[in-house]
């Protein structure tokens, strides 16, 4: 898909919320900021999930931490005893660390899975 189009996309699907309506359109007229953004969805590597806070695809966010979390609470119920083991989530000090805690941990529950939020400071 066009990354315009995704751009667009994100505007409307995520329009009631201002922070990141505000980012978006902080790179209405920058294309180049808009392609890097939304040309891909960010990746998890061995060393978690890493990136550039703000809005996009390819940007680290609270859309992509629920997306990457469904994916997560998806694989711990097909484990046995998984969504009864639960999962511990900290956080620490970094910017928005306990904000991505708090969305990880919703989708968890959300989910079935028994959640464990630690604040590490």
């Amino acid at each position: 898909m066009d990354y315009m189009k995704v751009f667009q996309q994100w505007l409307k699907d995520f329009s009631d919320d201002m922070e990141t309506v505000k980012d978006l359109m902080s790179i209405e007229n920058n294309p180049k900021e808009a392609e890097d953004r939304f040309y891909r969805e960010l990746e998890f590597g061995t060393a978690g999930m890493r990136g550039v806070l703000g809005a996009g695809t390819n940007r680290l966010n609270k859309y992509n931490v629920r997306r990457v979390t469904r994916a997560l609470a998806k694989y711990i119920l097909t484990t046995p005893d998984g969504a009864q083991k639960g999962v511990a989530i900290a956080y620490d000090s970094r910017r928005k660390s306990a904000e991505f805690a708090k969305e990880a941990a919703l989708v968890l529950c959300a989910s079935g899975v028994k959640v464990f939020l630690l604040c590490a400071t």
